[in-house]
């Protein structure tokens, strides 16, 4: 087993990306690593790890650092890295990865296990566990999300009883425990279950609204919300990187079910349906345009205002570039972005984007979420590992009513 430090002192989000662990693991290794292939013809292809080897090439070799090769079995990597978000403003992370392989075969599908310590410029502290265990011929995949947060947040248009463009803040600790096991039925296709457990706890207003919409918030929230429930879950998965996809489909769906037996505040149950497909446009190009769908619903019951759908509280926190994470909220939650990614440079090094996307939000929360919330934008892509395709990913991004700001992430968005 071979140990890297990488140092990424750029403006990378690369806190709570269930991505980020197989993202790290290609980030550290060599150009020559070729674990995994975003481009089988990559001889003219640059990326970030280039550039450094060509600028640190002498001091490589005095010190006898040798790269990664494909025939090691474990590679872990220590990551220290600055990340910006509307939500964080800048945070400073120091993560740790293991990536490695349970079967020597050809199609055999890499696991990761990975962990940080996340502290923002607005006091808040985040630390994932986050772990995706495939088995030998694939035949399982254990999946495994643990975090925990202390996250000063704002909220918007609680019980839509106040401006729903005013947002109040709130502090709370939070554990998310979701574990998940799949078999294959067949190729590319998934089948399994699993136990969802959300606790938020020390939930409190920090901020001095009116006594009337204190006392919404504190009877809306209380100062204890809890979740728990089992979950089947179906998953296709047809693209050949799932770093950065270039071509096939993801299908994921996910139904939840929660009981007071079990733990949960309230009986209630939700569907997920997450679907994203990938095409190169023109056909023969390395252009890619990319559509993601995503539709959260609540079936019957009512969740925990912290667990409701809501802009960028998905797993990746992606949804809703545009606009600040949680600025709106609902029972349901409709969601469609495309992106067009492009090369600049004809090396690869740096690419661009271009992206779209709309929200609507269904329930009781506000009226105003029942029509549709448009984002767009563009950005940059950085090319950190030619054979993963792992791109720092820097946007700006525009919603309505003045909404703004720089989104920042490791790996694409989706």
């Amino acid at each position: 087993m071979k140990i890297k430090l990488v140092y990424l002192f750029s403006l990378g989000i690369v806190m709570s990306n269930p991505l980020f662990s197989q993202v790290i693991a290609e980030v550290a290794k060599d150009a020559k690593d070729t674990i995994v292939f975003a481009d089988p013809d990559n001889s003219d292809n640059r990326d970030f790890i280039d550039v450094l080897h060509h600028i640190f090439r002498q001091h490589e070799h005095k010190h006898g650092i040798a790269p990664l090769t494909p025939k090691e079995k474990y590679h872990l990597s220590l990551v220290p890295a600055v990340g910006y978000t509307l939500q964080t403003g800048f945070a400073g992370i120091v993560s740790a990865n293991l990536a490695y392989f349970n079967d020597s075969g050809k199609n055999a599908k890499i696991s990761s296990i990975s962990t940080s310590i996340t502290y923002s410029q607005y006091s808040q502290t985040i630390v994932p566990l986050v772990a995706d265990i495939w088995t030998k011929n694939n035949k399982f995949n254990f999946i495994s999300d643990n975090r925990y947060i202390e996250y000063p947040s704002s909220i918007f248009g609680l019980g839509g009883r106040y401006d729903p463009n005013k947002g109040h803040t709130i502090d709370f600790s939070g554990l998310k425990f979701h574990q998940t096991i799949l078999t294959a039925v067949s190729q590319d296709l998934y089948v399994g279950f699993g136990l969802y457990y959300d606790k938020f706890w020390n939930i409190k207003v920090l901020d001095t609204p009116t006594r009337r919409i204190n006392t919404v918030i504190n009877r809306e929230l209380g100062s204890v919300e809890k979740a728990v429930g089992l979950a089947l879950r179906v998953l296709y998965d047809s693209r050949s990187n799932q770093i950065n996809a270039t071509n096939g489909w993801y299908i994921n769906a996910v139904l939840r079910d929660n009981h007071t037996f079990m733990g949960s505040d309230s009986n209630w149950r939700s569907l997920l349906i997450d679907i994203r497909k990938y095409i190169h446009f023109p056909a023969n190009s390395r252009n890619v345009l990319a559509f993601w769908s995503l539709n959260w619903m609540t079936l019957n019951g009512s969740p925990p205002y912290l667990i409701l759908p809501s802009t960028g509280w998905d797993d990746q926190y992606n949804t809703g570039r545009g606009y600040i994470q949680g600025r709106f909220r609902g029972k349901n939650m409709y969601y469609f972005e495309t992106e067009y990614r492009f090369r600049i440079s004809r090396n690869g090094l740096i690419g661009g984007v271009l992206f779209g996307n709309v929200q609507n939000f269904s329930g009781e929360l506000s009226s105003e979420y029942a029509h549709l919330l448009p984002g767009y934008g563009t950005g940059l892509r950085i090319k950190l590992n030619k054979h993963s395709g792992a791109n720092l990913c820097i946007d700006y991004g525009f919603g309505q009513n003045g909404s703004r700001g720089v989104f920042v992430n490791l790996g694409e968005v989706f």
